[in-house]
């Protein structure tokens, strides 16, 4: 053990504040940089060579809102309304539930961050990753401090649901090299390569992911990370035991288990609208989903799953 400095399905509430929160990055880019991450001391720590901002602005959020936005553009980072343990999820790439420890702060004041990154260090950071400048941000300004534990509980594991291996309707081979698109994109800059601006609900996805309450979609991405993203939906980690490798093109719709409330006057036999997405009240839940539209099934196992447990922090000192 460490230190570094730095249920089944929750409520829908917190499914849909993690969707917002994937939903607003800058652009499929950005959404298609996300991986699944392994939580360990030498992962976590971001280490006195991590890129630093140049720039960092933290002030209290007391507005009440609801809505939370996240951006991580190249050379800038912006966060609105979030909480210190949203923003540790998101640099750790982890679930609530893998997440201990802590003054209750964490989870009930919020925040707005706008950070800006010398242009020098933005190879280091690409190499880095996406979770580096987050952890470094939050060792510097929160005062973060963090060990991690590898604790024996239930998991599921993604798995083929047909004995012949056959994949669903809407689980398909990618065909497209998304990290040559990806290289292409830094190379020529904003505004060209491809669109800008996160993909729209309907919307093919040629490179990137996109999650709404009750819809998941990708374009050319590692079944790993798809894994790893049903988490936030199942209560558990889920890890990818398909054997399948390559990236793939996929949708998957549900309906979640609890349903946020409809509009006054709005018909009983309507989609719900939320951010975007149509969910129906008498589609599929997440389980019969997988296995009719991609091929695949969650089997309930038992597993090591690594925790990262808070052993301080503090308020920033606004600026």
């Amino acid at each position: 053990m460490n230190n570094v400095p730095t249920g089944r399905r929750g409520s829908w509430r917190r499914a849909l504040a993690t969707a917002a929160t994937l939903g607003a990055l800058a652009s499929p880019i950005a959404i298609a940089a996300l991986r699944s991450q392994r939580v360990d001391a030498q992962a976590a720590q971001p280490g006195p060579s991590a890129p630093a901002f140049e720039v960092a602005s933290i002030k209290p959020n007391n507005s009440g809102d609801g809505r939370v936005m996240m951006s991580n553009q190249p050379g800038r980072y912006t966060a609105s309304n979030v909480t210190l343990r949203l923003l540790i999820r998101n640099a750790y790439q982890l679930q609530d539930f893998q997440i201990s420890g802590g003054p209750g702060w964490i989870a009930s004041d919020h925040f707005d961050i706008v950070a800006k990154i010398d242009a020098s260090v933005q190879d280091e950071i690409a190499a880095a990753g996406p979770r580096a400048p987050g952890q470094g941000l939050l060792a510097e300004r929160f005062k973060l401090v963090v060990h991690t534990e590898t604790r024996e509980q239930p998991i599921y594991a993604l798995v083929l649901a047909r004995s012949d291996g056959r994949l669903g309707p809407q689980l398909k081979k990618s065909e497209t090299d998304c990290a040559a698109v990806m290289a292409a994109a830094r190379g020529r800059g904003p505004g060209r390569g491809l669109p800008p601006g996160p993909p729209q609900p309907g919307d093919p996805i040629p490179c990137g992911f996109r999650i709404g309450m009750g819809n998941m979609a990708a374009g050319g991405a590692p079944l790993a990370q798809f894994a790893n993203s049903l988490g936030m939906f199942t209560g558990r980690v889920v890890q990818d035991r398909t054997g399948l490798t390559g990236n793939y093109d996929f949708n998957l719709t549900w309906t979640p288990d609890q349903m946020p409330q409809r509009a006054p006057g709005a018909p009983a036999d309507q989609p719900i609208r939320v951010n975007g997405f149509d969910i129906d009240p008498n589609g599929p839940s997440i389980f019969t989903a997988l296995q009719e539209q991609l091929g695949l099934k969650l089997d309930s196992q038992r597993g090591p799953v690594e925790m990262l447990v808070i052993d301080r922090a503090e308020h920033p000192v606004e600026n």
